[in-house]
């Protein structure tokens, strides 16, 4: 018998997490150079970090033999939220507040419901509590949050929502968020994950913190990671009632924030010139996709994030022959779209060299 066979069973059934291919990777495989490979694979800003970021991560090396003070952040994402402090719970990454949320709520003889071609941490986090997932067919590949509301079951105690939805890019208009929250029963928490949120056009948009009030069952996470271009760092974070982040700060790594991170998430959120310029970069590049997606004659799905998921026909062949041009997009065959390709919207010639790329390749 092997050590592994000495572990939980429901852990040796997890499918690790696939991470987009690093650019160092491919340049190793096909003997690229690096800076002639365009990566479009992991939703990150094509901008970079914020300036105003980048020179507190500079000032913060100062100190950096300290452990960690989480307040400062706490303090900013509280006023900008505009709730209490005590309802903010930082993690590594999104990720990280997603499998704490997890930690707390589920376990063996429990249920996470979650739909079809949803983000794939919500799965991973589900299953390695030892709770059982309830997957719901997805509607036009996004949430069918009918049939959501349907699959709760007695020991169903998280429901997992996206939106916008990654890797689709499908976006719920919050009345249909909301309607859902007030049907559902009182001790089921709904994870809300706006990690593409900044993304949204103003009309589109909500104040959902200001429903914590409302709906204690609330969980929201988003990320420093997508717009803010902190990717590398590893901030993310929850906002939810002081009972729930309670409970999460319980189980919750001390120390899960490196000062560097703090540092620039802190700044970040504090360059609104920054952040009007990357979402106008993004709208002007999903304008160049689709649009190139049209004259190639391929099907995408709608998005409301900085990434287009298309149809590509032999997904594997395409996505091999993007690689050999050096082109990195994210093949989401995982996700039960084996057929689609993920493509994230980068600056104008990194667009343009992925469509030029994708015609030769089909």
């Amino acid at each position: 018998m092997s050590l592994s066979d000495q572990a939980l069973s429901y852990v040796r059934a997890i499918s690790p997490y696939q991470p987009g291919k690093p650019i160092t990777e491919l340049a190793r495989e096909m003997g690229l150079p690096v800076d002639s490979i365009v990566k479009l694979a992991s939703n990150e800003n094509p901008l970079g970090m914020s300036p105003k970021a980048k020179k507190a991560v500079e000032s913060a090396v100062v100190g950096i033999e300290r452990y960690p003070d989480q307040f400062d952040l706490i303090k900013a994402l509280s006023a900008h939220c505009g709730i209490e402090m005590n309802q903010v719970v930082l993690g590594n990454g999104s990720n990280d507040v997603l499998d704490l949320i997890a930690r707390v709520f589920l376990a063996p003889g429990r249920s996470a419901v979650f739909a079809q071609h949803a983000f794939a941490v919500y799965p991973l986090a589900t299953l390695a509590a030892g709770a059982e997932l309830i997957v719901v067919p997805a509607k036009n590949y996004g949430h069918d949050l009918d049939a959501m509301k349907a699959a709760i079951r007695p020991d169903t105690r998280i429901v997992w929502i996206a939106n916008p939805n990654n890797p689709t890019g499908n976006f719920l208009p919050y009345a249909e968020v909301r309607a859902f929250l007030e049907a559902i029963p009182k001790d089921v928490v709904v994870v809300l994950d706006e990690a593409y949120n900044e993304y949204l056009a103003s009309a589109e948009r909500q104040d959902t913190a200001a429903w914590l009030k409302e709906f204690p069952n609330l969980v929201i996470t988003r990320t420093f990671s997508k717009i803010y271009g902190l990717a590398g760092l590893r901030v993310g974070y929850a906002l939810a009632s002081a009972e729930i982040a309670d409970l999460m700060n319980r189980v919750r790594q001390p120390f899960n924030v490196n000062n560097l991170a703090l540092a620039a998430a802190v700044a970040a959120l504090d360059d609104h010139l920054f952040v009007a310029e990357s979402y106008q970069l993004n709208h002007r590049g999903m304008e160049q996709i689709v649009a190139g997606l049209k004259r190639l004659g391929l099907e995408h799905i709608p998005s409301h994030g900085n990434f287009v998921t298309f149809k590509a026909g032999d997904a594997a062949s395409v996505n091999q022959k993007l690689l050999k041009q050096g082109v990195i997009v994210r093949p989401i065959g995982g996700y039960g779209l084996p057929d689609w390709l993920r493509v994230t919207i980068g600056t104008e010639p990194e667009n343009a060299r992925f469509l030029e790329a994708l015609e030769r390749a089909l």
